[in-house]
C-alpha cells in the first residue's frame, strides 16, 4: 500500500490533471485469503500466491483504456486491465467462495487525503520488524495515524470507496473497443 501511495503522490505532483483518472484498489475478502497468479513471490510455474490483501494502482484515462500498475506482478508494468485480470485473478468459478476476491476501489486523490498507516501490520507480536520498513516516515493525516483496516475489510457499508465483486470490477474497468 505504501508503494501505491507513493505512486499516487508522484502522479498527483507531476501530472495533476491525470490523478482524477487514477484509482487505488485493495483486493481482499472476509477470510483474508486472496489467490493471485503471476506474482513474483510465487514459487510454482503459475506463480500463485495467497495474500491476505493486495493493493494495485489503476490509470483509467478513457472508457476503453485502463492500465494496472502492480509492483508485485511479473506481468509488464503497466499491464492492460483485461490481461491483468485474466492472468492474475483468472475466474471465481475455479475457487471456493472463501477465496473469492473483492475489490475496494478508491479514487487516488481521495486515498492520498485519507489513508494512514503506522506500519503496525509490519511488526511481529514482540514489536520487531518482519522486514525493515521504508526509510521515509509512516503515512498519516491530520486526523489519523492508522486506518489500514478500513481499506482491507470488504464490508460495502463501511470504509472508503466502493466494494466490487470480480465481475463488477471487470464490468467497471474493462470496456472492449467497438
Amino acid at each position: 500500500e505504501e508503494n501505491v501511495y507513493k505512486l499516487s503522490q508522484d502522479v498527483s505532483s507531476r501530472h495533476p490533471n491525470e490523478i482524477q483518472k487514477c484509482f487505488v484498489v485493495f483486493v481482499s475478502n472476509p477470510s483474508r485469503t486472496v489467490p493471485l497468479w503471476r506474482q513474483r513471490a510465487g514459487k510454482d510455474e503459475d506463480r500463485l500466491v495467497i495474500w491476505d490483501y493486495h493493493v494495485i494502482f489503476l490509470y483509467h484515462p478513457e472508457p476503453e483504456k485502463c492500465l494496472v500498475y502492480d509492483l508485485d506482478s511479473e506481468l509488464p508494468f503497466p499491464t492492460y486491465v483485461h490481461k491483468y485480470v485474466t492472468e492474475t485473478f483468472r475466474t471465481d468459478h475455479i475457487l471456493k467462495p472463501d477465496y473469492f476476491r473483492y475489490f475496494r476501489v478508491i479514487p487516488a486523490n481521495e486515498f492520498l487525503k485519507e489513508f494512514a498507516s503506522d506500519r503496525r501490520h509490519m511488526k511481529r507480536p514482540d514489536g520487531t520488524w518482519i522486514k525493515p520498513p521504508p526509510n521515509y516516515p509512516a503515512i498519516q493525516t491530520a486526523t489519523n495515524v492508522h486506518n489500514l483496516e478500513d481499506y482491507i475489510q470488504m464490508d460495502s457499508s463501511k470504509g472508503p470507496g466502493q466494494v466490487l465483486s470480480l465481475t463488477q470490477f471487470v464490468q467497471r474497468f474493462y470496456k472492449p473497443a467497438t
